[in-house]
């Protein structure tokens, strides 16, 4: 992969962990899911919402306490409830030989598993007073995006104007081995087959409607003050590893 950038240049930002070339965290824990039946009442394959890695209050004043406990406890843990419910379904369904329902299943497993994928990654990508994008990070956007605040222009103007609800995506494209900005329409929507998310913003009105009402722009700008670019930094280090 030519990425204008060395193997050390890419990982040095990473910390110790990510020289490593595995991130066993980023598949364990933050997978959230457990390959065990439990009690032998859910299926194989089941999600738990994570603890918030932080408190409720600790976004203020950029995310308000009530929007991140509504947000989090009520639509995260609303789609991993809807996911497990899915697969629940479709193990039943396999073991009846009964496919009947799957047009209506396919798309409750793309809808919630979608959403669990994103939320867990917005959850974990924002922080109080984070540092910002390593030199590593800055050169990989530059090369992408042609500077820094290109990139932070296009991925503003992308997530400010999805239609409706949906996100701003910054994801990494195995096949091209570039960064993209894309947008995502009701989770599922407007997706590029392969695309490794690396940070995105929640546009869902539940993500900031009860501070920003509808201004969303606003909300978009001061979003880019909680990213956690060292997090950003160790997902992108994965995936080039494995690439």
């Amino acid at each position: 992969m030519d990425t204008g950038l060395s193997r050390r240049d890419l990982l040095g930002g990473a910390g110790a962990v990510a020289t490593l070339g595995l991130l066993a965290p980023f598949f364990t824990w933050e997978a959230m899911a457990s390959s065990s039946k439990e009690a032998g009442d859910k299926p194989a394959f089941a999600h738990k919402l994570p603890p918030l890695p932080y408190s409720e209050d600790a976004l203020e004043p950029i995310i308000d306490r009530q929007t991140v406990n509504i947000h989090y406890n009520k639509h995260f843990a609303g789609y991993v409830t809807g996911l497990n419910d899915t697969l629940d379904k479709l193990e039943k369904a396999r073991a009846a030989g009964d496919f009947s329902a799957i047009k209506s299943l396919s798309r409750d497993l793309a809808f919630h598993g979608s959403g669990v994928v994103l939320h867990w990654i917005y959850f974990t990508t924002v922080r109080p007073k984070p540092a910002g994008p390593s030199d590593a990070v800055r050169k990989v956007l530059a090369r992408d995006f042609g500077s820094f605040d290109n990139f932070w222009k296009q991925f503003a103007a992308a997530t400010n104007q999805v239609e409706a609800s949906g996100w701003g995506i910054l994801g990494w494209e195995p096949f091209s081995k570039r960064l993209v900005i894309m947008q995502a329409e009701k989770h599922q929507n407007l997706t590029s087959w392969g695309l490794m998310p690396l940070l995105v913003c929640d546009v869902w009105e539940h993500a900031y409607y009860l501070k920003y009402q509808n201004r969303r722009s606003e909300y978009v700008e001061n979003f880019k003050n909680i990213i956690d670019w060292k997090k950003v930094e160790e997902r992108f280090a994965t995936y080039c590893s494995r690439g």
